[in-house]
């Protein structure tokens, strides 16, 4: 992907990140849709050191193109979307799976809770071509914006980290899912508060369990996957 490419008001973004951050595309292909995804190529000053099963209250956790995004990413393009069908990703980072939604015809909408991270995902969303897919809306699950309507799906990969947001990320599964609609999340195997969080949903939703595997050259990885859909 060349940066100049990309509109101007996008081009703007881009720059403006790269006074912050040494970023670069990475290309990346979920069943057939060719993506570019901005990211940090330099990771180890913005983690310094941090463990992500650990130390789960400072890791930036938006900042690296996860296996559970990677994984999340192939399931919602494998889901042809019926027409004019919503979808919002929660802490959404560099959105690859929402922008796979996107690709795939859903009208997509991002989230995360500063304003920097929208930027990466408004870049990515014009070098992918699917600006007219994708709104973006910054997002405390504290204190979710009045306006925010209700969506067909709802999805989200490495979110459930911290337990005190459990409450918090179930009321906005309960007033933001129409009816009918589906959750999809994605968390590698070893996140341990992932069966907690369950545990808590399950008094309000039926919750359905699958497992991916991502293999590389010298790791294999299990992706828990659950679909919740609403017990009213």
């Amino acid at each position: 992907m060349n940066p100049a490419e990309l509109p101007e008001k996008r081009f703007k973004l881009y720059r403006e990140l790269l006074k912050r951050y040494k970023v670069s595309f990475t290309p990346l292909t979920v069943r057939g849709h060719h993506l570019e995804i901005l990211q940090v190529d330099d990771l180890e000053p913005l983690l310094a050191g941090k463990d992500p099963f650990k130390d789960v209250e400072r890791f930036p956790f938006w900042v690296r193109l996860w296996e559970a995004s990677l994984a999340l990413a192939d399931l919602m393009a494998s889901l042809p979307p019926k027409p004019g069908q919503t979808l919002l990703e929660l802490g959404a980072g560099l959105a690859a799976p929402g922008l796979a939604a996107a690709a795939a015809g859903y009208q997509v909408t991002l989230s995360d809770y500063e304003q920097y991270i929208l930027n990466f995902q408004k870049v990515n969303a014009a070098a992918n071509k699917v600006e007219d897919r994708v709104r973006h809306v910054l997002l405390d699950w504290l204190k979710p914006p009045a306006d925010l309507p209700q969506y067909d799906t709802i999805i989200g990969a490495e979110i459930l980290f911290r337990e005190n947001f459990f409450e918090p990320l179930i009321t906005i599964f309960r007033q933001h899912l129409k009816p009918g609609g589906l959750i999809y999340l994605a968390h590698d195997v070893r996140r341990k508060s992932l069966p907690k969080f369950l545990i808590a949903a399950e008094k309000y939703f039926e919750v359905a369990v699958s497992k991916r595997t991502l293999r590389t050259e010298d790791k294999e990885l299990t992706i828990i996957v659950n679909r919740l859909t609403s017990r009213s």
